[in-house]
């Protein structure tokens, strides 16, 4: 008999027993033999299905869509709100909340200054205050100004219930595009449980600001809500917290890890875990310190390298993480939506590095702009392909 080291589904090793046809050739007596050990291996192999089975991954559930609203125009932000709706930005500068029932949309406000010249600028990123309830705070950033002095901003108003009122201008002066073609915004916005605002800016096609200490371009900032600096943020009176971005276009806090989806160039889309005061080195490297040129500024630069990259490009953009049981083979694993590739893709992630990655949707709806999870474990994604053809989609399970 030969023994063959076999794996269960989570990883742990067993031993099962090969009988091939070499037994054809073989005695009486081995055949005798191989009847008295029978019971030995069954039992051996009833051991291993149990060990396995009380570590075996969830049956997978039967994943169904459904558009929950249509005719919306490049929703940008979609996000689970404290009062069990879907709070929405969009391009043209209008906030909504939707009903995740009915699919009803009720605008709360189009703020006046937004100026959004091409599909890839206006109204974008939007975090709501963590303590709702009692801090009823709505932050926004979005682009501003003619074609010749095109800049962004991040604006804080307070939700009365009805509207958005008194706007406050809490980070300003980022730069846009001048000619107005407006793509590189980043401009996602995350709040941490330590009342920190995390904000994106892209580079604005402008290669020289993102190693640029004096420009707000192609950097993450920290900023607290009021629109201070912290006092533990890397750079006394700087709200950089990382330096080197392109256009970063998701952003998740993971357990005490905050991760970004970041666009490449013509390669090297990349997923970064964000490590305070470090460099990701746009335009200097392209995901991994893996050229010659490359690896001296990495070693110079102290560069992070990200957790996963791709070329082709996908255009990575909204970022979330599933902890939910209602999807059994999504749990623990990041959520991201694509733009080039269109398609939603969930990665598994182990705290360091990601391990496997699976796609849906493929090619059904376009475009994936955002995604939010609402507290049953159902996944909301919107699609961005503009003349008011967009969705909201939500995604569940059937039964069995």
């Amino acid at each position: 008999m030969r023994f063959w080291g076999n794996t269960c589904p989570d990883g742990s090793k067993y031993l099962t027993v090969y009988q091939g046809n070499v037994f054809v050739a073989i005695s009486f007596l081995t055949i005798i033999l191989f009847i008295m050990k029978r019971f030995f291996i069954y039992l051996l192999i009833a051991t291993v299905v149990f060990s396995c089975k009380k570590n075996d991954i969830p049956n997978p559930a039967n994943i169904e869509t459904r558009v929950l609203v249509s005719n919306l125009n490049f929703p940008w932000e979609i996000l689970w709100g404290p009062d069990s709706t879907i709070w929405m930005t969009e391009r043209l500068g209008r906030i909504s909340r939707v009903d995740p029932q009915s699919g009803q949309v009720t605008p709360l406000i189009t703020i006046p200054d937004v100026t959004s010249y091409t599909d890839f600028n206006g109204l974008l990123g939007m975090a709501l205050h963590p303590n709702f309830s009692t801090t009823p705070q709505v932050f926004v950033v979005y682009n501003y100004g003619p074609r010749s002095n095109y800049k962004e901003k991040v604006v804080r108003y307070t939700y009365n219930g009805t509207t958005l009122v008194n706007p406050t201008i809490i980070l300003d002066n980022i730069k846009g595009i001048d000619s107005g073609s407006g793509v590189h915004n980043g401009s996602r916005l995350l709040i941490t449980p330590d009342l920190k605002l995390f904000v994106t800016t892209g580079d604005a096609q402008d290669t020289t600001l993102p190693q640029n200490m004096a420009s707000p371009n192609g950097k993450i900032h920290r900023i607290n809500l009021d629109g201070s600096i912290p006092t533990d943020n890397p750079i006394a009176g700087s709200s950089i917290w990382t330096v080197g971005h392109r256009n970063v276009q998701g952003i998740v806090m993971v357990n005490d890890k905050v991760i970004i989806s970041e666009h490449g160039p013509n390669s090297d889309d990349e997923i970064n875990i964000l490590i305070r005061g470090r460099n990701y080195g746009w335009p200097f490297v392209r995901g991994f310190c893996n050229l010659p040129n490359e690896q001296t500024f990495c070693s110079a630069n102290n560069v992070v390298e990200p957790i996963i990259a791709w070329t082709p490009t996908i255009a990575p953009s909204g970022i979330d993480y599933y902890t939910y049981d209602l999807i059994p083979q999504w749990k623990n694993h990041l959520l991201l939506t694509t733009l080039k590739d269109e398609r939603f893709k969930v990665l598994g992630f182990n705290g360091n590095s990601i391990s496997d990655t699976t796609s849906f949707f493929a090619n059904q709806f376009g475009r994936l702009r955002d995604l939010a999870i609402s507290p049953s474990g159902k996944v909301y994604f919107c699609t961005d392909n503009g003349k008011n053809s967009d969705v909201i989609v939500e995604v569940g399970t059937a039964p069995r």
